[in-house]
């Protein structure tokens, strides 16, 4: 009986720059990780591969003058409302710098209490007790101030409200803030919006549609072609992008299916086994602490081979033991729990045997394990190899 289930290896690569050949550092860095640590490869081993080395690799970045530009040619330079943004220094400052070059006034509505990833502006009972409806109220700047006062998050100590105003107010862009949860309350002040949410934006944009809102844009409308010689993303657009610098911002990776494919080749060749590979960005979890929801990239994984398409389909070890088998002990239970993991069917959807198993896409499952693996400062491992993924407690 094999006693190990599921591993996961940080990998250390160098530090890639761009024009530097992805594939070739992965399968290297790889091979001499099994050599020196030392450990085995088998079928099915998946290797995810963080998507900012893609990204970087590609030399996928745009300015904030490429922004303006972009935002300019769009929707003609004039006011604009951008609502829902990400309360992110990283992921949403040099964005709104960008879109503020590019017009003459912003009227900036953010959510509350907390934005759509889950950072919160104020506490969840603060709008209770000041007696304030969130779903249905609106409140100025001047109102949520009196209300509330200068709040700072709890993890950054950043008061996001005023930070995004001094963004604006820096670029000589005159902003009117507006606290809100229902898009269409923007219609009040303008009918031009860039809606910023990220997984719920379409049914944003066809609600400020239906309306009459005269022009709905979204992130992913904007940077979706090149401006000027910039990267771009033809599905994403500015979704998915990372501070780079004070005056650019890192695009998500484009063009990467072709490269996973290529380095699920060059292992073949190189081990004889096949592997499964994918690009991950950020994983799809909560924290317990703050009640951030971890997802502020548009997707999990933008790229994966065929192998990783899917949920799992697994039968519930404890309901098994509980029900089932409730009399059996010791060998005579791992036999049977064995033979049912065998002869299981190949759809258990609906299934009391199934019940309580992890209703996911497994590249959703797989990008959040590399993504806590891997972390997001100095661990120097952009690439996480995933072994045992696929075995089951039937796996000799």
């Amino acid at each position: 009986m094999r006693c190990v289930g599921v591993t996961a290896r940080g990998i250390r690569l160098p530090v890639l720059k761009k024009g530097d050949d992805v594939a070739k550092n992965v399968v290297d860095s790889l091979l001499k990780a099994a050599e020196n640590e030392p450990f085995s490869f088998h079928d099915r081993d998946v290797v995810a591969i963080t998507e900012s080395i893609l990204a970087r690799c590609q030399g996928n970045y745009a300015t904030v003058d490429d922004i303006a530009n972009d935002v300019r040619k769009k929707t003609g330079g004039n006011e604009i409302a951008v609502i829902f943004p990400i309360l992110s220094r990283n992921r949403f400052a040099i964005l709104l710098k960008g879109i503020a070059k590019g017009v003459k006034k912003i009227y900036l509505m953010l959510s509350y209490p907390r934005d759509e990833v889950g950072n919160a502006l104020i506490k969840d009972d603060e709008i209770y007790e000041k007696g304030i409806n969130p779903y249905s109220d609106v409140l100025s700047l001047e109102k949520y101030r009196q209300l509330f006062g200068y709040k700072v998050h709890e993890f950054t100590g950043v008061d996001y409200v005023d930070y995004y105003i001094k963004i604006v107010k820096e670029v000589g862009v005159d902003i009117e803030v507006i606290f809100a949860n229902k898009a269409e309350a923007i219609l009040s002040y303008t009918d031009k919006v860039i809606t910023c949410d990220v997984h719920t934006r379409f049914a944003s944009k066809r609600l400020l549609e239906d309306k009459g809102a005269k022009l709905v844009l979204t992130l992913d409308d904007l940077l979706n072609e090149s401006v000027n010689g910039s990267g771009y993303n033809p599905e994403y657009g500015l979704l998915g992008s990372n501070k780079a610098t004070e005056n650019s911002v890192k695009l998500f990776p484009r063009e990467g299916q072709p490269l996973v494919e290529k380095i699920q080749k060059m292992l073949l060749d190189k081990t004889g086994k096949h592997f499964e590979v994918m690009v991950y960005g950020d994983g799809a979890f909560k924290d317990p602490q703050g009640k951030i929801w971890e997802l502020a990239d548009p997707v999990v994984s933008p790229f994966y081979t065929a192998g990783l398409v899917g949920t799992p389909n697994e039968l519930k070890l404890k309901y098994l033991a509980d029900n089932a088998y409730h009399g059996l002990e010791g060998d005579k239970l791992a036999t049977a729990i064995r033979d049912d993991i065998k002869a299981k069917e190949k759809d258990l959807m609906g299934k009391m045997t199934s019940v309580g198993t992890t209703p996911r896409q497994i590249t959703d499952l797989l990008g959040s394990l590399s993504d806590l693996v891997s972390g997001s400062g100095d661990k120097g491992t952009p690439v996480v190899l995933i072994q045992g993924y696929f075995d089951n407690y039937a796996s000799e």
